[in-house]
């Protein structure tokens, strides 16, 4: 007897700690207003009991791991919960129930009276957000239309934010705290998960909208100059005497294929001098402007430029070699994602490119071709990077690209390594490359246009026949209106009433 008081004392006094610690069913919202400490839940009040088989009476929702009593308007002589994993009851007397959260789910509670009446109860727990509502009223206090809510094992964000930014925040701050009871180790899921064992997988639908997305305009201006300069010198002698039955000869050929410079030929005994001299300057300059536009948050591209096709060969099933066509875009290409900052500020990720093709090529000999085909080559300058910076500040990428010095000398044995006269055995070719490459990026926050904004082509007027072929006008003149007759001037004086 001793043992059975013993008991229930201690089960008593479980139920006057859940007290403490009880929780409403009703979920805590996101509002403006500063977290309140926790209190004491208020005991829930069953259904009245109908005279029916079974009554089936309002859902009561729990928070994960928190408790609550709930008084019986009868006498339960006996109880039966659906998913014990879910939620834990104890009837602590005849009118009065204990319940504990421990996952997230729903299940289903029979309460059973002396005349053996059964009244049902579904239960659902849900995650408790308390926690994560405090955190964005401290951490995010100006987003006040942010709502948390539950559906099963989800977590869903709506409403609305004033920039990107806030809603990785919120992201970053909803998976830390779903994820906080991994490892047995959380705040409010602890105990839910020694209890009912491996907790459950946490989900986060974001669901929020951005209030009113900025518009971003990016400005870029792509400056090269690449300079090629290109000296040669050859010469190329030859002689040849007979003496008997002998023939002596001496050649040397340093040149290539260039048009020669001085030619000299005896025609009796065969001796020849040739003297090629070649300068070449290059100078290549490409100034583009393009604009893009693009909504906070998104990528945008541009491309100036075209396509050129590259055959590829390809082995299909028999093992047959096919030759496909590959496309290829080539000229000034943009993409940059901006993403609007508080305080007007520009979070830019630009990747600028110019790409071309090289005059020179690629050149290969396969089968079912004749001689040697050249394949084109591209020439491509990229960078990527990601700034800040305000409306209409402008930022710089590039410089020295490259700076290329190129020398080759062929010259005779011995003889090319006289001084002076050693230039008439030797040949030389000097080349220097240089490319200097600048791109300029300025980013814009703009508003849209109205919708009768005035275009270039408005005030364009077709030229008459006689205008084009007579006068060679491409644009015609605005005929100009007569002049209004002058209004009747009105009355003038004082009005005397």
């Amino acid at each position: 007897m001793t043992g059975k008081c013993t008991g229930r004392r201690a089960l008593m006094a479980l139920a006057a700690l859940a007290c403490c610690t009880g929780m409403t069913a009703t979920e805590p919202a996101f509002a403006a207003t500063a977290a309140k400490a926790p209190t004491r839940a208020p005991v829930q009040t069953g259904p009245a009991r109908s005279s029916g088989v079974s009554t089936l009476a309002p859902k009561v929702t729990l928070s994960e791991g928190k408790s609550t009593l709930m008084r019986l308007p009868f006498a339960a002589t006996r109880m039966s919960v659906g998913d014990a994993k879910v939620a834990d009851v104890i009837l602590l007397n005849p009118s009065e129930l204990y319940m504990l959260g421990k996952s997230v789910g729903s299940t289903n509670l029979i309460l059973w009276n002396k005349a053996n009446e059964a009244t049902i109860i579904d239960i659902a727990v849900d995650l408790d957000t308390s926690g994560l509502a405090a955190r964005f009223e401290q951490l995010l206090a100006e987003e006040k239309e942010v709502k948390i809510t539950t559906a099963a094992d989800t977590l869903v964000l709506s409403g609305t934010v004033s920039d990107v930014t806030k809603v990785d925040q919120m992201m970053a701050l909803a998976n830390a705290y779903v994820q906080r009871g991994k490892g047995g180790a959380g705040e409010a899921a602890g105990g839910a998960a020694s209890a009912g064992g491996q907790q459950p997988t946490m989900k986060v639908i974001n669901m929020t909208s951005v209030a009113a997305p900025q518009q971003v305009m990016l400005e870029v201006r792509v400056a090269e100059i690449s300079k090629t300069l290109a000296d040669q010198l050859g010469v190329s002698m030859g002689a040849s005497r007979t003496n008997g039955s002998w023939t002596y000869s001496f050649l040397s050929n340093l040149l290539t294929s260039n048009p020669s410079l001085l030619d000299a030929f005896n025609g009796k005994n065969g001796n020849f001098l040739t003297i090629d001299a070649q300068k070449r300057d290059g100078l290549v300059k490409v100034l583009a402007e393009p604009t893009v536009m693009a909504i906070s948050g998104q990528e945008a591209s541009f491309l100036a430029g075209g396509k050129i096709f590259i055959p590829v060969s390809q082995a299909n099933n028999n093992g047959v070699p096919t030759i496909t066509l590959e496309e290829k875009e080539f000229g000034v290409a943009v993409k940059f994602t901006p993403t609007v900052l508080a305080g007007g500020r520009i979070n830019l990720k630009v990747a600028p490119e110019v790409s071309d093709l090289n005059k020179e090529g690629i050149g290969i000999t396969a089968t079912g071709i004749n001689g040697t085909a050249i394949l084109p080559s591209f020439t491509t300058r990229r960078a990527t990077t990601t700034v800040q910076l305000f409306d209409g500040q402008s930022f710089a990428i590039g410089g020295l690209i490259k700076n290329n010095v190129t020398t080759n000398v062929k010259a005779f044995p011995v003889l090319g390594e006289i001084p002076v006269l050693g230039a008439l055995f030797r040949s030389t070719d000097f080349q220097t490359d240089r490319s200097e490459l600048v791109f300029i990026i300025t980013p814009h926050l703009v508003k849209p246009l109205p919708a009768d904004y005035k275009l270039p082509t408005d005030g364009y007027i077709e030229p008459s026949r006689s205008q084009l072929f007579l006068g060679g006008q491409l644009q015609g003149q605005r005929r100009a209106e007569p002049a209004q007759a002058a209004a009747a001037p009105g009355p003038t004086g004082f009005d005397l009433k």
